[in-house]
């Protein structure tokens, strides 16, 4: 019997290794609850069939819970101008949204100069891969660029080359209504100098 129980035990933990995925190398997890989430490189299921990031709940959570993967940058590059943030996400069973989220800050850690997480227009159900932007300005006082993916609720996402550039300031777009779901760090995490590893290869 108590042999039983120990193959049974060894089996469930290595069954636990196999579902569970490696942090790409950049990225970092973060939200309201993140030990409620899965969140890492689902290897051979990107877009043209290498990597991508996933989020995927364990078992049931509730709406008012959310897990981010995410990273921080400098905004050196882009003062003074305004950015897009692309990127592709596809989704199995979201019952509450899903989103990219992008947040400029200010040089108080509690300042948020601009800040958009798709909430108007959050991704839900189950979806193929679409190209999703964020349109963001980047003031001349901004202090770091903060950006990633999130789930609330149940379900899954995956998400692929996140790309940024800088757009023509002529026509800037309204600040959208969103919620303050993006990260819940202690802003002791590492801002590279710029964004890296968006494409999850590493």
């Amino acid at each position: 019997m108590k042999t039983r129980i120990f193959k049974t035990t060894v089996l469930l933990f290595i069954a636990a290794i196999l579902l569970s995925f490696d942090l790409p190398n950049g990225w970092h997890l973060s939200g309201s609850n993140p030990e409620n989430y899965e969140m890492g490189i689902a290897k051979g299921e990107g877009m043209d069939g290498k990597n991508a990031a996933t989020i995927k709940s364990k078992g049931e959570v509730s709406n008012n819970e959310f897990g981010t993967l995410m990273q921080m940058c400098s905004p050196k590059k882009y003062l003074g101008k305004q950015i897009k943030m692309t990127g592709y996400v596809r989704s199995e069973n979201v019952e509450d949204w899903a989103g990219l989220w992008l947040r400029v800050d200010g040089a108080g850690t509690d300042e948020i100069l601009s800040f958009d997480n798709m909430q108007n227009r959050g991704i839900t159900g189950t979806t193929e891969w679409k190209k999703y932007e964020i349109i963001l300005p980047v003031p001349a006082n901004a202090s770091r660029l903060a950006y990633g993916a999130l789930m609330g609720g149940t379900g899954q996402i995956w998400f692929d080359n996140i790309t940024f550039e800088v757009i023509d300031n002529s026509d800037n777009p309204p600040m959208p209504e969103s919620s303050n779901r993006s990260d819940h760090s202690n802003n002791k995490e590492t801002v590279t100098s710029e964004p890296v590893n968006l494409d999850f290869e590493q």
